[in-house]
C-alpha cells in the first residue's frame, strides 16, 4: 500500500503493533511512494513523537491523528478527528477524513493530538465508571434502571454513558458497546503516565485506572468495555436490568 498511496492511514490496538506496521520489515516506511503517515491509534505523546522521528528518517511526515466518537459515530461518518504536526500535511489530509467527520487541529507540536485524545478519554472513562456506580446504588435501593435513564437524560447528571452506552448496551445486557475493557485500561494508563511525567495530580484519573485494571486483570481484558458494571453488581449484590435485558432473560 504504501508503494502505491501517497497518503497511508493506520488505526491499530496497541503500541507493539503500530511500531511495527510503521517501522518493522513490511512497514510502511519502506514504501516508496509513501509521503504522510495519518496514525489514528491512541498511542500518546511521547511514543507518537519518537514515531515521528523515525519516519523522518525515511522521509515520511507523521501526522498525529487519533479519533474518537465510538462506533456509532463512525457508522455516521461523525468522528473527531484530532490532528497535530506539520501544517502542510494536515492541509492535505483534511479534505480526504471529511466523509468520516470533522477535523480539529491541535498544532505542530508533536504529540498534541495524543494529549488531547487522552484528556478527552479520562473525561469519558471517569463517567463511564461514576455512571456504573450510580446506578448500581440506584438499582440496589429499588429504582428502575430504565426511568433512572429517562430522568438522568434530562436533568444535570446526563453524560455520554447514560445517553448511549446505558441505554443500548448494559439495560438490554447485550454488552456490545464496541471496544474491549483492555483497550480503555491502556488509554487511561496513558494518561496517567504523561499527568506523572508532568507531575499533575490525578485522583480521580488513577481512581479510574484502578477500577478498570481491576477488570482486565479479573477475566475482562477482551470483555466488551460495558461489561465493567458486573463487576460492581456483583460487589453490591444486584443487577441493572432494563425492560429489554428481562425480555431476553
Amino acid at each position: 500500500m504504501a508503494s502505491e498511496a501517497q497518503i497511508v492511514f493506520t488505526c491499530l490496538p496497541a503500541l507493539e503493533i503500530v511500531r511495527e506496521v510503521a517501522l518493522g520489515a513490511q512497514g510502511v516506511c519502506h514504501g516508496n511512494a509513501v509521503e504522510i503517515l495519518v496514525e489514528c491509534s491512541t498511542t500518546g505523546p511521547e511514543f507518537a513523537t519518537n514515531l515521528g522521528v523515525e519516519l523522518a528518517k525515511h522521509d515520511i511526515t507523521l501526522l498525529d491523528s487519533p479519533v474518537s466518537g465510538g462506533v456509532k459515530r463512525a457508522r455516521e461518518g461523525m468522528l473527531s478527528l484530532i490532528m497535530s504536526g506539520n501544517r502542510a500535511a494536515y492541509a492535505r489530509v483534511a479534505p480526504v477524513v471529511e466523509p468520516c467527520g470533522r477535523t480539529y487541529y491541535m498544532g505542530e507540536k508533536p504529540g498534541l493530538a495524543q494529549m488531547m485524545k487522552l484528556v478527552n478519554n479520562l473525561l469519558s472513562q471517569i463517567g463511564t465508571a461514576a455512571t456504573y456506580e450510580a446506578f448500581v446504588l440506584g438499582a440496589k435501593a429499588g429504582l428502575d434502571p430504565n426511568a433512572m435513564v429517562e430522568v438522568i437524560n434530562n436533568s444535570t447528571g446526563m453524560n455520554n454513558c447514560t445517553l448511549y452506552k446505558m441505554p443500548n448496551s448494559v439495560l438490554p445486557r447485550t454488552f456490545d458497546y464496541g471496544s474491549n475493557m483492555e483497550i480503555t485500561y491502556k488509554d487511561i494508563t496513558l494518561c496517567m503516565k504523561e499527568a506523572d511525567r508532568l507531575g499533575v495530580t490525578m485522583l480521580m484519573g488513577n481512581m479510574a485506572r484502578q477500577l478498570w485494571g481491576y477488570g482486565v486483570n479479573h477475566g475482562g481484558a477482551k470483555r466488551d468495555s460495558s461489561t465493567l458494571i458486573t463487576y460492581l453488581e456483583d460487589w453490591a449484590g444486584v443487577k441493572v436490568v432494563g425492560a429489554a435485558g428481562r425480555d431476553r432473560s
